[in-house]
């Protein structure tokens, strides 16, 4: 029965689906944030992808702003983009405008420098962005299986609940929609460190496992390489308020939402799957960073579990909240999907939470709003 399962989707060009059909608006650089953020708020159907790069940063850095643009560009929940440049900026704004194209996206331009302007470019953005939304209204649904499903999954604001209750609720869901032919990230490398021996057992082979002890290595020698320790930045402090003594802790827990499959491999942060099943992004825990590398991945969907309350969104894609807390559900139940906390009571089962969490999963993929887009929480 679960072979049958489908989702509307709206069918791309270059072959992916999405569950939104969003114009993207893309600041090429911090400087036309407000551009872009007057242009969002004049229109439908659109969403801006604020940001704090594109200009004075080294050159791998600007190029890994770049490739970040592009392949939130490329998300299948984007239908078209309008790039929003400056003229000045460090980023490759031919190139991003190039790339996106290549998906057979509908793309425009604005430059404020040669337009005259602020005034004038939000002017000339607006009639462009309109277009944009009158090439892409009339896309219909398509149903589609779940082998075109790509979700990814986060925890943030983590007590002790996380491990226990809302972190096994998305393993279970991680675990079904990879049963189903889909396709499953996690990250947040900084929350391995103490169980990376246990993601290795779960690897598909040496080099994968080898590549998990890598990404981790890497991380804990960059922090030595600047002379301090993870403490303040793993745990938390909202992680020790809420029960959480020791990053290994903390790791323990977190990892429980890839759920049991194998690994298939490990990617880079601007990287997307390279084929179905689990994989690992090599990202920072932080929700801002870890949430845009989901979405430069092309996660249609988030699961995100909390136990202390983490409210945060994303421009492009739905985030459904998934609370371990019922203390916490019930003083943020406005920011919160689903009551994982029930799991805490012992009223309900983790498979039960599961199901129910999958059943909201597929209404939001089908259009239903999560609660997060409902009061508009979708900053990046």
């Amino acid at each position: 029965m679960d072979k049958k399962i489908v989702f509307n989707g709206y069918v791309r060009k270059d072959g992916k689906v999405g569950v939104r059909n969003y114009v993207a608006i893309l600041p090429a650089v911090v400087c036309v944030n407000e551009v872009v953020e007057a242009i969002v708020a004049n229109t439908v159907m659109t969403q801006g992808i604020i940001h704090h790069q594109g200009c004075c940063q080294t050159p791998p850095d600007l190029e890994r702003t770049t490739d970040c643009l592009i392949k939130i560009g490329e998300n299948p929940n984007v239908g078209a983009v309008l790039i929003v440049s400056l003229g000045c900026e460090g980023v490759d704004t031919d190139r991003l405008e190039a790339a996106i194209r290549a998906t057979g996206k509908p793309v425009e331009r604005i430059n404020v420098q040669e337009l005259g302007g602020t005034s004038a470019a939000i002017k000339v953005g607006l009639d462009k962005a309109q277009s944009l939304i009158m090439q892409i209204a009339n896309i219909q649904r398509t149903k589609v299986d779940m082998s075109h499903f790509v979700m990814g999954i986060k925890c943030g604001a983590s007590d002790t609940t996380s491990g226990i209750a809302a972190n096994p609720v998305i393993g279970y869901v991680a675990d079904k929609v990879i049963d189903m032919g889909g396709t499953v990230m996690f990250g947040e490398t900084t929350e391995f460190i103490g169980a990376e021996h246990i993601l290795q057992r779960r690897a598909k082979n040496e080099t994968v496992a080898k590549d998990i002890t890598r990404i981790v290595t890497e991380m804990e020698n960059r922090v030595k390489a600047i002379g301090v320790d993870m403490r303040r930045g793993q745990p938390t402090p909202g992680n020790i308020k809420g029960g959480l003594s020791t990053i290994e802790e903390k790791s323990l827990g977190a990892i429980v939402k890839s759920g049991t499959k194998p690994i298939e491999g490990v990617i880079g942060y601007t990287e997307a799957p390279r084929g179905k099943g689990l994989w690992i992004k090599d990202s920072p825990g932080r929700e801002i960073e870890l949430l845009s590398g989901m979405a430069v991945g092309g996660a249609q969907i988030i699961l995100f579990s909390t136990g202390r309350g983490a409210p945060q969104g994303f421009p492009v894609v739905p985030v459904i909240k998934i609370c371990g807390n019922p203390l916490t559900y019930e003083n943020m139940k406005n920011d919160m999907d689903i009551n994982a906390g029930l799991i805490t009571l012992g009223t309900r089962s983790i498979e039960e939470v599961g199901e129910e969490t999958f059943a909201k999963l597929l209404r939001v993929a089908d259009g239903e709003t999560s609660k997060g887009e409902a009061i508009k929480y979708s900053k990046s």
